[in-house]
């Protein structure tokens, strides 16, 4: 594993269900489970970069955080545009449509959304 993020699930049956969506829209997959604890990773095979949904280990309520948010790298715009549908479609709020944002660098094509808990998710296609 190069790098792993964790986000912590106010309900963790309903945070799966967003992330199976949302996730599997620029192909990822769940590749670990065990009680109160999901990893994701590209294609399901554990390598690389991993992102974990837990119910936060101090058995203190999960939070977002302010200005956290974690993106994903995608190798096309349709996996821009699937992944926001998908987060929408399953529980996320809309925190920027799928578009261009030049001003991030040319071709920059993304999409912004959050998840069940609050949790900032952002997904871009360079290009």
């Amino acid at each position: 594993m190069s790098v792993y993020i964790t986000f912590g699930a106010a309900d963790a049956a309903k945070s799966q269900v967003f992330y199976d969506a949302a996730l599997a829209a620029i192909g990822w997959r769940c590749h670990q489970e065990f009680p109160g604890w999901r990893a994701y990773s590209e294609g399901g095979s554990g390598d690389g970069a991993t992102f974990w949904l837990c119910s936060p280990y101090n058995g203190e309520p999960a939070t977002a955080g302010n200005g956290t948010m974690v993106g994903f790298v995608v190798a096309t715009r349709e996996q821009v545009d699937a992944f926001h549908a998908a987060a929408l479609a399953h529980g996320g709020t809309d925190e920027g449509a799928p578009g261009l944002r030049e001003r991030y660098g040319p071709g920059w094509h993304a999409a912004y959304a959050r998840d069940p808990s609050g949790n900032k998710l952002g997904v871009v296609h360079r290009g």
